[in-house]
């Protein structure tokens, strides 16, 4: 059995912003009468990390962190990704190069606080890994081929390899109109 990372032994950032293209205004979204940025971070908090962050882009984010004791830093708004997002917040929060980050996406207010435990303890046993990430195997057709749902390609190691919102592999040249996956997809291989 694998002891829980030490709270000091790693912090929390959860990127947030506000012009999502997909849910605009997302981290502030009510769910059961707190925004959801929010439930993410209450639920961050109930991991062993010794800090949980709320990186945003946008004031009413970090006002709306801060009404419900939530610790929150205001980044740039150009930034490309979530990643860039947490680089900044690293620099504003002080953080060393060798510090353990775990990133936990900012829509997901239910996730696993044991969760975030087993990606820190990860990180600090294979210190080799910039990032490490949670995934599991993909059972379902309509998983497989739902853009929502990233998938990755990992070495003998765990290592990942590659990550795609498409299928993996993809043959681009086959899609067909109401198939993206054409017609070569009709059931997923077994593991």
């Amino acid at each position: 059995m694998r002891l829980a990372p030490h709270p000091s032994d790693f912090s929390v950032l959860i990127p947030a912003r506000m012009a999502s293209s997909r849910l605009p205004n997302k981290p502030l979204a009510d769910i059961a009468g707190l925004p959801m940025v929010v439930r993410v971070a209450k639920r961050a908090m109930l991991s062993n990390a010794g800090q949980v962050v709320v990186a945003a882009d946008d004031e009413r984010i970090v006002a709306a962190c801060a009404d419900h004791g939530v610790q929150a830093l205001l980044t740039r708004q150009d930034h490309v990704s979530g990643s860039d997002r947490l680089a900044e917040a690293c620099q504003l929060l002080g953080l060393s190069d060798e510090a353990v980050v775990v990133n936990v996406q900012g829509d997901e207010p239910l996730i696993d606080p044991a969760l975030i435990d087993q990606v820190a303890q990860l990180l600090i046993e294979r210190p080799e890994a910039s990032m490490s990430t949670a995934a599991h195997a993909i059972s379902q057709l309509v998983d497989f081929c739902n853009p929502n749902i990233v998938k990755v390609v990992t070495d003998a190691r765990q290592m990942a390899l590659y990550f795609s919102r498409a299928p993996i592999p993809w043959w681009r040249d086959g899609q067909t109109a109401g198939n993206p996956g054409g017609e070569a997809f009709t059931e997923l291989p077994s593991p």
